[in-house]
């Protein structure tokens, strides 16, 4: 067997990627998250919580993993044409990965009997005992996840807010976090690029901070966001006929 050459590097090798390719952006309710991503340019919205009738884009609805399938090959078929895929909601996401879950466990040796009687005596696979219904959402869940970001280069998760309390040198204090259980909050955060926090600003203007802090779990690996509060959206001409939304997605995927 030949042995392999390793050539050791002599200079600095800048950065191949500046943008996030998989971005996770979650706010309060009503705060102009969905407005905002159906105005990026080039992105396809799968709203799978019926919350998009107000707003004008690409967007598709799905009510169920076989839904969200379809949607997939459809794309497949059409060459991939979208440079931005987006969830909204990566919350609802998680609760339609249940039935993917129970089909999973129903294919393993002890829920053989789950479609017949587990699911009549424990109703969901989320109550089974010990917690032992969980592993199979996570399996279900990341393979969902996997699938969807086979799709497009850039995916984007959109989520609702956790407030939770959190111990830190013996006081509580309240911090915002992804809504999601515990490991599958971990699983959509282990492979995204940059996690931001949407909110509402002064007067009409949005904005996503990607600043870490224990109070807001978020962050970014791209240098043009780290550690920053980017104005995303404001709406211009208030109360006039001519009132809009503008957005300055190119602040956050630049150039």
């Amino acid at each position: 067997m030949e042995e392999k050459k390793i050539i050791l590097p002599m200079e600095v090798t800048p950065a191949k990627i500046k943008n996030p390719r998989n971005l996770i952006l979650f706010s309060k309710p009503k705060c102009g998250k969905t407005s905002a991503l159906v105005q990026l340019p080039d992105s396809l919205l799968i709203d799978l919580e019926n919350g998009s009738d107000y707003v004008s884009g690409r967007i598709l609805k799905a009510n169920s993993v076989e839904d969200i399938r379809d949607i997939g090959k459809a794309i497949e078929e059409a060459g991939k044409p979208y440079k931005y895929l987006i969830i909204d909601t990566v919350t609802k996401l998680e609760e339609m990965c249940i039935p993917y879950a129970e089909l999973l466990y129903s294919k393993t040796l002890p829920g053989k009997n789950w479609f017949t009687k587990g699911k009549l005596e424990y109703g969901s696979i989320l109550t089974l005992p010990n917690g032992a219904g969980y592993p199979f959402l996570w399996t279900a869940f990341e393979k969902v996840l996997g699938y969807i970001k086979t799709l497009s280069d850039n995916v984007i998760l959109s989520g609702h807010i956790k407030d939770k309390m959190i111990n830190k040198a013996g006081a509580e204090f309240s911090s915002l976090d992804l809504d999601l259980t515990g490991k599958v909050a971990r699983i959509a955060a282990s492979d995204s690029d940059s996690i931001g926090y949407l909110y509402r600003g002064k007067g009409t203007k949005n904005y996503i901070s990607f600043i870490t802090s224990d109070e807001v779990a978020c962050g970014s690996r791209s240098a043009h966001l780290r550690n920053k509060d980017i104005l995303i959206s404001e709406l211009i001409d208030v109360g006039t006929e001519n009132e809009k939304l503008v957005t300055y997605w190119d602040k956050i995927f630049i150039e």
